[in-house]
């Protein structure tokens, strides 16, 4: 019998990429939104309203797993992810599922080791960081004093999947014109994840979890690449070559005192001049092959060359 799966912000780019993993993996996939609509053929519409303990116990009444695609606009990071979070977290006491949950390099803080692992100490500096760290505390007590299991799968920026990231709104936001933006200098290093991929490596992580600790954190290696690999390989899915102009930062700091976005933004530009690569020893030792899908391949599907595909 097929295994349920609950996705959490479903409707969301990186709820979307996930639900459909699991779908090809055989799960029986319920997506939940606040309002209940359809969002992938498929798939079981829920409508769960995270801010309701009660409705998320229900929602979650049944399931294998549950995937936390919760992820609110950073200028509700401080008022909306920890009450998620802990609503969540108190919902899933006794149900036996199992928590997954993306995670990502904010919790390192500034400077940033240019090595990335698992037991790379976490020492955040950003205020975003700091929530992200108390949300794995979070998921690590109640691992701890509840047995509720988490896996936090840890990736780089996200691309390809849908809109929303730094791919479309920075480097290929004005591709149009023939140009591609960069946000930092083009021969630095930079995590990223193919969102296919990793949602596809979500979908192994149940069958592998009985070998982990109840609380994990593995590491989602992704691409990591320079910015003129990412030029490069825009160039090549589009067939002609690009202009570069720098993201002009000057300009969002002079917003910031009536744009609370850009200041969120701004507090996490350090991203974008230190090196960082994410490095796992663990995780194809569980999973086998990593979805992996080759960067140019990955980059002409995100801007759309070639219809979105979940990763095998």
């Amino acid at each position: 019998m097929a295994q349920t799966v609950l996705i959490l912000g479903a409707a969301g780019r990186v709820g979307l990429a996930t639900a459909q993993a699991f779908l090809d993996a055989g799960f029986r996939v319920k997506a939940a939104t606040r309002n209940g609509r359809a969002v992938m053929s498929g798939t079981e519409p829920v409508a769960v309203d995270a801010m309701d303990t009660a409705q998320l116990r229900t929602a979650i009444a049944g399931v294998d797993v549950v995937f936390n695609g919760l992820n609110p606009p950073y200028t509700e990071w401080k008022s909306a992810a920890m009450p998620m979070a802990r609503n969540v977290m108190h919902a899933m006491r006794g149900s036996g599922a199992l928590h997954l949950f993306p995670g990502n390099v904010y919790s390192f803080g500034s400077p940033m080791p240019n090595v990335l692992r698992e037991e790379t100490p976490q020492r955040p500096t950003a205020n975003k960081g700091k929530i992200r760290v108390e949300m794995e505390e979070l998921f690590a007590r109640e691992a701890r004093e509840h047995g509720t299991r988490t896996i936090i799968l840890r990736a780089g920026d996200f691309f390809g999947g849908g809109p929303g990231s730094w791919f479309d709104l920075a480097l290929t936001s004005r591709i149009k014109s023939g140009v591609f933006v960069a946000p930092a200098a083009m021969n630095l290093p930079h995590a990223w994840a193919y969102l296919p991929d990793l949602a596809a490596t979500f979908a192994k992580l149940p069958a592998i979890s009985s070998q982990l600790a109840p609380f994990e954190t593995l590491h989602f290696p992704g691409h990591t690449v320079t910015l003129t690999d990412m030029k490069s390989g825009i160039e090549k899915a589009l067939g002609r070559p690009l202009k570069t102009s720098t993201l002009p930062w000057w300009a969002l700091r002079l917003t910031t005192p009536f744009s609370a976005m850009n200041r969120e933004i701004l507090e996490m530009r350090y991203l974008w001049d230190e090196e960082h690569r994410l490095v796992s020893d663990k995780l194809q030792q569980l999973v086998g092959p990593v979805p992996h899908t080759p960067l140019n391949e990955a980059i002409a599907r995100a801007i759309g060359q070639t219809p979105f595909q979940a990763a095998a």
